[in-house]
């Protein structure tokens, strides 16, 4: 083979498992976001269908302030099955491109590089140990005095995923 292409094909391999690093490393980053939603329903009636979504989704009211009428939800969040093993495979991928490259470069150590593709289920790993925490969720209702004189505002603090959930199943409206 030409000279000139496996150093290259070492800098991209390279470049690529850099970049499958810190895909695997993003995968367990907080996502935490700020949103303000609107209902049509009057605070009490809004905060009991709130409160219902919040239970049916398995989070614990872990503090109210009632001053300020505000409420801090916790819930435990699983990590996903297919995504740990995903991103094993993913990373089984990157690791047997990186070694297949190495070997040609390096014929006497193939075996070596070859046998890093057993270091892929840390991927996993990793990420089964990381995603895994306690999510929080702050809420915080307040009466608007716009066009409609039973609309509540909230604003929520919690997981983008959550906010998407939230925005579907109780019909809210972002807040302009």
């Amino acid at each position: 083979m030409d000279t000139a292409i496996l150093p290259s094909t070492l800098l991209l391999t390279f470049l690529l498992s850099v970049g499958l690093f810190f895909f695997v490393r993003a995968s367990t980053k907080d996502r935490t976001e700020v949103a303000q939603l609107v209902s049509e329903q009057d605070e009490a009636t809004f905060m009991s269908q709130l409160r219902e979504y919040f239970r049916a989704r398995s989070y614990r009211v872990a503090a109210v302030d009632p001053e300020q009428n505000q409420v801090m939800f916790e819930g435990n969040v699983r990590p996903s099955w297919f995504l740990a093993v995903f991103l094993t495979m993913l990373s089984a991928t990157g690791i047997l491109c990186l070694s297949l490259v190495l070997s040609q470069l390096f014929p006497n150590l193939s075996s070596f590089f070859i046998g890093m593709v057993l270091l892929s289920p840390l991927s996993g790993i990793f990420y089964w140990k990381k995603a895994g925490k306690l999510e929080k969720v702050s809420l915080k209702v307040e009466q608007t005095q716009s066009e409609s004189p039973s609309s509540s505002r909230i604003t929520v603090t919690a997981h983008r995923d959550e906010l998407i959930e939230l925005k579907r199943v109780l019909k809210l409206k972002s807040a302009e």
